[in-house]
């Protein structure tokens, strides 16, 4: 279905366009850039990577135009929902192929989950991501207060079932993408408490794997469990005290913990009583408390807060099993080597400590296009692809990097406000959902490349080699400019 209602020209958001296509072409000179070698003649050769990633580009352009062509209302529409059945079921049969050793779903480092047709390969899990923010934004526009009811169930499970299939291919970095849809549901009229909690499980996480096994002097207790009941409890006071002001049951409270305290450091003076033991009886008492004391004073937001609590607890006692059984071993590296847990230069966290090298060699302007050392040797494995950015850092050093960045930034404030402006409910949906899975592999990437989160293979959106991601964001991209583009087309 084409749309001849309206000139595309005259609706399409050029700002954005042009934005669009500066990150590709950027993208495009750092991967020959990452490639390059004496040998090599020019940028359109094929036998390296920046001459396949012209071909990409090319097809990415071409892409955009059809979806640019293509009436608005398809995307509005059940076809939608037969876009996102055709992904999970190219998901699964990633995974059942994987299983059966079908040829064309071959194993790539470790993982199936690329379809393989000759010369042409491609990743579900990056069409995945496209249908789910299709039928996230129909489900939420037809049902729009979903989160007032019981339909964020339904919600949940269209972002939760592509989630789960992508973890069976053995992709978690692509996994954790869905997580962005979290900021897309907060902006739909989700509590802000899951947000809260979902933070605050991060938090809890990293305080646990990271101080877990450092002992309490006399061996009265860990210090990761005592930290961590500790920002529980003063987590709920903060709440109760300054967001509820429930003040004379918060003095009550404070009187009884220093109480237990104090016993239970003067009980240390001439025995061993374990602080975490202590502590975790201390903040079982506080569950009950604030319960009994939401409950008798019709305090609603008293009574979730206590709730939290107390799966608080329990996600703490749950961390460690986390960590070291669900966790593979390859991953429990990585999180330890970003923590500064274990040093492994030559081993997980060779990759990130070459990225800072090359990243700081560049200086303030960098070393010129094409003269980066670290690129020429080879140091840094996919230089190309996940850890493009340290080519950028080394080859113009901080004043590229931070222009990119700034660049970035730029191009999702746009995106913002594109979806801001949407009269449709639809439209303005879908444009969060792209916002925030753009927003979330900016992130991610960048924050593995200078070593503050664990090492993840997601790509530079527009910026990283390879077809598939170039594709999946570019059409995701100018669905949204066309969908915008229609709003003329609506008011008339």
């Amino acid at each position: 279905m084409l749309s001849r209602e309206t000139d595309i020209r005259k609706g399409i958001d050029w700002p954005t366009v042009l934005m669009y296509l500066a990150l590709v072409v950027c993208g495009w000179l750092s991967i020959y850039g990452a490639s390059y070698d004496f040998d090599q003649s020019s940028i359109f050769s094929f036998d390296n990577r920046a001459g396949k990633q012209f071909v990409w580009m090319l097809t990415a352009f071409m892409l955009a135009g059809l979806v640019l062509l293509i009436d608005y209302k398809v995307y509005d529409s059940l076809v939608t929902n037969f876009i996102y059945i055709g992904a999970m079921l190219l998901l699964l049969l990633t995974i059942v192929g994987g299983l059966v050793n079908l040829p064309f779903v071959p194993d790539i480092k470790g993982s199936r989950s690329w379809i393989v047709l000759g010369p042409v390969s491609f990743q579900p899990a990056e069409l995945a991501k496209i249908a789910t923010a299709l039928a996230v934004a129909r489900y939420l526009s037809v049902h729009r207060n979903a989160f007032a009811g019981r339909g964020w169930v339904q919600a949940a499970a269209l972002v939760l079932v592509p989630c789960c299939l992508i973890i069976l291919q053995q992709e978690t970095g692509s996994a954790l993408v869905f997580a962005a849809f979290l900021l897309v549901f907060y902006r739909e009229g989700m509590s802000g408490v899951v947000l809260l909690a979902g933070v605050a499980a991060v938090v809890l996480f990293v305080i646990i794997v990271r101080f877990g096994d450092v002992p309490v002097q006399g061996g009265a207790g860990d210090l990761g469990m005592l930290v961590a009941l500790a920002f529980i409890l003063l987590a709920g006071l903060t709440y109760v005290a300054f967001v509820r002001r429930v003040r004379r049951e918060t003095l009550l409270y404070l009187g009884g913990v220093a109480g237990v305290g104090l016993l239970a450091f003067v009980a240390n003076l001439w025995t061993t009583v374990s602080y975490t033991h202590v502590l975790l009886g201390v903040a079982v008492a506080s569950c009950l408390y604030w319960g009994v004391v939401g409950y008798a004073r019709r305090l609603r937001g008293v009574q979730v807060m206590a709730v939290l609590m107390v799966g608080a607890v329990l996600f703490c006692f749950a961390a460690d099993y986390l960590f070291d059984s669900v966790l593979k071993p390859h991953q429990q590296v990585r999180i330890k080597v970003a923590l500064n847990m274990e040093d492994d230069p030559s081993g997980a966290g060779y990759n990130v400590a070459q990225s800072k090298i090359a990243i700081g060699s560049g200086g303030l302007t960098g070393k010129g296009f094409l003269n980066g050392t670290q690129t020429k040797l080879k140091y840094v494995p996919e230089q190309d692809t996940d850890f493009i950015f340290c080519t950028v850092g080394e080859e113009f050093g901080f004043v590229g990097a931070a222009g990119l960045l700034c660049l970035y930034t730029v191009f999702l404030l746009r995106l913002i406000h594109i979806a801001e402006r949407q009269r449709d409910t639809f439209n303005r949906i879908y444009g969060y959902a792209v916002v925030s899975i753009l927003f979330f592999h900016l992130t991610v990437n960048i924050g593995m490349v200078i070593g503050l989160l664990p090492v993840i293979g997601i790509p530079l959106p527009f910026f990283s080699y390879g077809g598939s991601s170039l594709w999946a964001f570019t059409v995701m991209l100018f669905i949204l400019l066309r969908l915008d583009a229609s709003r003329g087309e609506r008011m008339r």
